[in-house]
């Protein structure tokens, strides 16, 4: 009878170490799913302040209007302002009525301050990230290309 008491106490032993195991695992996976997604949550004026655009912003304009030339016009802009453009040509479609500038790589700044070399609303710089993508930014530019730097005459 004492042998059996014994084996029934180490078996409850092993089952509260099991469950005080289990239970600290929950924890540490609930809390790193707090920092996790707590991190993720800045505000647009954090990621402004604590990132900056890069020295060399890769960039590929794309023309999403239809009108012949202003992707020419767009890169000789850029370049002229040290953006390294690698590739321009059309857009999937012409009928893109305002110019997006898009992040391919998480880092906001960038198209922000293309955005604003470009004089695009900053509303129409987004994220987009994409790892097929070998740039920093995308230019895709719509028909609101006639008030952008590139074209716009003061």
């Amino acid at each position: 009878m004492q042998n059996g008491h014994i084996t029934a106490s180490m078996n409850n032993y092993m089952l509260n170490i099991l469950i005080f195991l289990l239970l600290t695992v929950i924890i540490y996976l609930g809390y790193s799913l707090f920092i996790k997604f707590s991190n993720n949550s800045k505000s647009e004026i954090d990621i402004r302040t604590t990132q900056k655009p890069a020295e060399i912003i890769q960039l590929e304009v794309l023309n999403g209007c239809g009108v012949s030339g202003v992707a020419d016009r767009y890169t000789d802009f850029l370049r002229s302002n040290n953006i390294d453009v690698v590739k321009s040509g059309n857009y999937i479609q012409f009928d893109v009525d305002e110019t997006i500038v898009i992040d391919r790589i998480g880092n906001k700044s960038n198209a922000l301050y293309v955005a604003s070399l470009l004089n695009v609303k900053e509303g129409n710089a987004i994220t987009q990230i994409n790892n097929d993508y070998f740039v920093d930014v995308t230019v895709i530019i719509g028909r609101d290309y006639f008030k952008q730097s590139p074209i716009k005459k003061d």
